[in-house]
């Protein structure tokens, strides 16, 4: 048995109630790999799902967390294809922020020896969000021109890179106007906006002639509305989130998150064969039972080489509601991660 250190959530609810708790871990399954974390990534599901308003959320008691990083230190008996020592990155349905974790032995892969276990963490969740939504979903292609929101973000700017693989335009979009610099200089976007008074027009402008042909959306509310009414026909829509529904507090704004609902965009599907435009969603965390599918994905997104994730911010696991606190402000730029390394 092994005493780990957890961040556990009584239920859903409330961030206030995550706390740091000391529990024994098992030896790992026959099929399963223990690994020892050294970075666990930070995501939006994690927010909605302490928050309550992700309906993937265990019932009861629960872990966060999606992606980690770390050392494996024990296999099981049917375990072939790893050993003690091997460094990986891995995802879990939940359960991540940990010092230690028991897992299938598929849910990991090998950590490039050129990556930090900071870079590891920061990987798979944004990788194959960017990867599934631009090339199976919005059928990324040559010369496409793309609009990212939250372009600072992991998914944006692992999605304006798979995007440059591609040979496509990007325009990336932000909350804030400090992020512009960054993006244009270190990610090479083609173009950047700040979210704010006349997006539509200023979206019209960096498209110049070309036409939209493909959204990353992840904001809802007007931003949605006015990158649907630009986006040109056969043009698609890939919704992956809705951060306009987040909050900064521990807890949700019920009466701000009903406004927000009923003032929300309605497109609809009656008009979409006149207008010819496509609308799709998708939830990664829906497909981790479809392992096949997962391991072809990411055989395609290895395969584009990308560099590894811009690590923003890294912060020691006594401090994960600091880090928590300072990713939903939305004032950070590229990854937010935690490490174990105090633990040791």
């Amino acid at each position: 048995m092994i005493e780990r250190q957890v961040y556990r959530m009584p239920k859903a609810g409330s961030i206030k109630d995550l706390t740091r708790q000391t529990e024994e871990l098992g030896q790992p399954r026959a099929d399963e790999v223990c690994v020892r974390v050294e970075a666990i990534g930070l995501n939006f599901a994690d927010i909605f799902a302490m928050q309550g308003l992700y309906s993937a959320t265990p019932a009861g008691s629960f872990i966060p967390g999606l992606e980690f990083s770390g050392e494996i230190i024990a296999v099981g008996e049917a375990v072939e294809d790893w050993q003690v020592g091997d460094r990986v990155m891995g995802v879990t349905k939940f359960g991540g922020y940990v010092s230690h974790i028991n897992i299938h032995r598929r849910y990991v892969i090998p950590l490039p020896e050129s990556w930090s276990f900071e870079e590891g963490a920061g990987f798979l969740v944004q990788g194959l969000t960017a990867y599934y939504a631009l090339t199976e979903l919005g059928n990324l292609q040559p010369g496409m021109a793309v609009l990212i929101h939250s372009a600072a973000g992991g998914v944006g700017i692992l999605a304006n890179r798979i995007c440059k693989k591609y040979g496509a335009y990007t325009i990336g979009t932000v909350g804030r106007a400090d992020k512009v610099d960054f993006l244009l200089a270190k990610e090479a976007y083609d173009a950047v906006i700040v979210r704010e008074d006349d997006f539509y027009g200023k979206l019209k402008a960096a498209l110049g002639n070309r036409p939209l042909h493909l959204i990353m959306e992840c904001i809802g509310g007007k931003i949605l509305e006015q990158g649907w009414r630009a986006m040109a026909p056969m043009g698609r829509m890939v919704v992956y989130g809705n951060a306009s529904f987040s909050s900064h507090g521990a807890r949700p704004n019920y009466p701000r998150l009903l406004w927000k609902f009923l003032k929300r965009p309605k497109i609809d599907p009656l008009r979409l064969p006149t207008e010819n435009k496509s609308l799709m969603g998708f939830n990664l965390i829906y497909l981790y039972e479809q392992t096949d599918m997962m391991h072809q994905m990411l055989s395609g997104l290895q395969a584009l080489q990308l560099k590894p994730q811009h690590i923003g911010h890294v912060f020691p696991f006594e401090e994960m509601h600091a880090a928590i606190h300072l990713f939903q402000q939305g004032k950070t730029v590229g990854k937010v991660v935690v490490k174990t390394d105090s633990l040791a």
